[in-house]
């Protein structure tokens, strides 16, 4: 249980919040055939480990630690794996490498479209189901070192500072941050400079052309134009969505990340510190924004929420005045 009160109201709220608006996300994702794509189906990935994310807050702000701690398997289990926040980390760790391979999706889809549908020609949804474990498994491989960062002493969970590895420390910090934010840094430029050129090959649609009057041109090139003009409005769309998601995600990482680095590189850091606890919450928070996001930045996932909700309004009319 949380010992700082306002850190464990923070926490709660945060977990309440982020359960129920990825639950949302999940909930709009898996009733709406129109949004079971490919982009749509990694979100849905990265709504299910936040939630479970937001759970596992809750329960850390919440749940009990034995005081003292018992020296036995029990005793190592709550200090290793539950003190040092191993479940929590582990799953912000997933969440990373899942907006990872969200961003990467979309700057193969825009940069590389044609290696994009070669590569998803063949069982598209067994090489989703691949991506995801795949973060799974990268995910719990770089976070292990958590699990030797704390030790039972005298009844108590203590930093075990003195067994701290500066290079697998450092190396675990550089990995689970440092690439995976460079590489989607180089990816939203790439995306944003194929954009403008796809954007400066369609060019803007002339004033006095309607609908009508498009679709007769002599050429026949007016309707697919009207088409890629709104391929590329709704690939703005996205990638502003995400870009928006990647730099919530900078400021609620970095300072927890910088802090992590710095005390595997040798800095004498005590995790009762209010700096750090103050970053842990950060990233918590990280965990129950993107809901709000989607809702306000996604086009199709506003419509994916109106068709949910306003078919079950509909429904329920249509039950009352039976």
């Amino acid at each position: 249980m949380e010992a700082i009160l306002w850190l464990r109201i923070f926490n709660t709220t945060v977990g309440i919040v982020g359960i129920l608006g990825n639950g949302l996300v999940c909930l709009v994702i898996g009733k709406v055939s129109s949004m079971q794509t490919r982009t749509n189906a990694l979100i849905f990935h990265q709504a299910v480990v936040d939630l479970l994310g937001s759970l596992m807050i809750l329960l850390q702000s919440e749940a009990p630690i034995p005081d003292p701690v018992p020296n036995n398997a029990l005793g190592w289990v709550v200090c290793h794996v539950w003190y040092s926040r191993f479940p929590l980390f582990l799953l912000y760790v997933i969440s990373t490498f899942s907006l990872l391979s969200l961003t990467m999706e979309r700057y193969f889809a825009i940069v590389h479209p044609f290696k994009y549908q070669v590569a998803f020609a063949k069982r598209p949804r067994l090489k989703v189901g691949v991506v995801i474990a795949a973060c799974w498994i990268i995910g719990a491989v770089i976070n292990s070192y958590v699990l030797t960062t704390f030790n039972v002493q005298s009844g108590r969970c203590v930093s075990s500072v003195a067994n701290r590895s500066k290079v697998i420390g450092g190396l675990t910090a550089v990995l689970q941050y440092i690439v995976p934010v460079a590489v989607m840094l180089f990816a939203y430029i790439r995306i944003s400079v194929e954009l403008r050129r796809g954007a400066a090959r369609v060019g803007p649609a002339p004033a006095n052309v309607g609908p009508a009057a498009g679709a007769s041109t002599a050429d026949g090139n007016a309707q697919p134009e009207g088409m890629m003009e709104s391929l590329l409005r709704a690939r703005r769309n996205t990638f502003k969505m995400l870009l928006i998601v990647f730099i919530t995600f900078l400021v609620c990482w970095t300072p927890n990340q910088v802090i992590y680095l710095l005390f595997n590189l040798g800095w004498k850091l005590s995790f009762d510190e209010w700096y750090f606890l103050l970053s842990v919450a950060m990233v918590a928070a990280n965990s129950c924004v993107n809901p709000a996001i989607y809702a306000f930045k996604y086009r199709q996932f506003r419509k994916g929420l109106r068709e949910v909700f306003c078919r079950r309004l509909m429904h329920f009319e249509e039950a009352s005045n039976s």
